[in-house]
C-alpha cells in the first residue's frame, strides 16, 4: 500500500501553522502533507474537520496528531482511508474515554497554573505558560509568537468521549517527549505501550515539531515508509 498523503492535526493552543517546519521536510521526502485547522471548541466538530480532509485525498492517508490532536485522530482514524496513526506527544484515549479521563490519575502538569479564562467556555495560556511549560525549548521570540497566535481552548472539547479508538485496529507510532511540562511523559509512555505502538523517545517539550522538526519529520516519514 502506498500512502498518498499525510494529514497533520495540531493540538491545544495551536493551529495548522504549528507544522510549518515539518511540511517542507516531508515534501523533500516526496510526502504530500497538509495541515488542518481545528476549532478547539467541539471534539465532534474537530473529528468532522479531519474527516473532510481525509475525503479530499485520493487514496490512503496517515493521520498525525499532536497533543489534543491525538484524541482527534483516535476517533477520526476509524475512517476506511486511514492506514495508520502517528502520535506526537498526543492524547490517545481508549474507547469510551475523554481526554480528561485519559490522563486522570497522572501528575498534573504545572502548566495548569498558567491557564486564564477566555470568555465563559474557553481558556488561554499566559506568556509564561508558553515560555516555561508549553514550549520551553523554543527561543523566546518563537515562544512569544506561539503565545500571540494561540487558539483559545474550548473546555468542552476535552470532556467529549471517544466512541471507538482507532489504534485498536490501525498500526500506530508514538513519539514520547520526556521534557514535556504540559502532557505528563508517564501517560504518554503508558499509552504508547498499551497501544502496542512503535515508540520513539525524544528529549523535547510538548512542541517537538517546532523545536526538533527534523526528528519529527523523519519519524513520520519512517511510518509512511512502512506501507511501501
Amino acid at each position: 500500500m502506498n500512502i498518498i498523503s499525510v494529514i497533520l492535526v495540531h493540538g491545544y493552543f495551536l493551529d495548522g501553522n504549528a507544522w510549518n517546519k515539518v511540511i517542507p521536510l516531508l515534501s523533500e521526502r516526496s510526502i504530500d502533507a497538509i495541515a488542518v485547522q481545528l476549532s478547539l471548541t467541539s471534539f465532534s466538530e474537530d473529528v468532522a474537520i479531519v474527516h473532510r480532509a481525509i475525503e479530499m485525498q485520493d487514496g490512503p492517508v496517515i493521520l498525525v496528531g499532536q497533543s489534543y490532536g491525538g484524541a482527534v485522530i483516535t476517533e477520526a482514524g476509524n475512517h476506511s482511508r486511514v492506514a495508520g496513526l502517528v502520535y506526537i506527544a498526543g492524547a490517545a484515549p481508549d474507547s469510551g474515554q475523554s481526554v480528561d479521563d485519559w490522563w486522570s490519575g497522572y501528575a498534573t502538569a504545572a502548566v495548569v497554573n498558567e491557564l486564564r479564562p477566555w470568555g465563559d467556555a474557553h481558556v488561554t495560556l499566559t506568556r509564561d505558560g508558553v515560555r516555561k511549560y508549553l514550549g520551553q525549548d523554543l527561543p523566546t521570540e518563537e515562544a512569544d509568537i506561539v503565545y500571540a497566535t494561540q487558539g483559545p481552548l474550548g473546555t468542552r472539547s476535552k470532556l467529549e468521549k471517544i466512541s471507538k479508538s482507532a489504534w485498536h485496529t490501525k498500526p500506530s507510532w508514538y513519539m514520547v517527549t520526556t521534557l514535556d511540562h504540559t502532557m505528563p511523559p508517564a501517560v504518554q509512555q503508558d499509552s504508547a505501550e498499551r497501544m502496542g505502538a512503535e515508540i520513539m523517545v525524544v528529549q523535547a517539550s510538548h512542541l517537538p515539531m517546532l523545536s526538533q522538526p527534523k526528528v519529527v519529520a523523519e519519524f513520520i516519514a519512517n511510518a509512511a515508509a512502512s506501507f511501501d
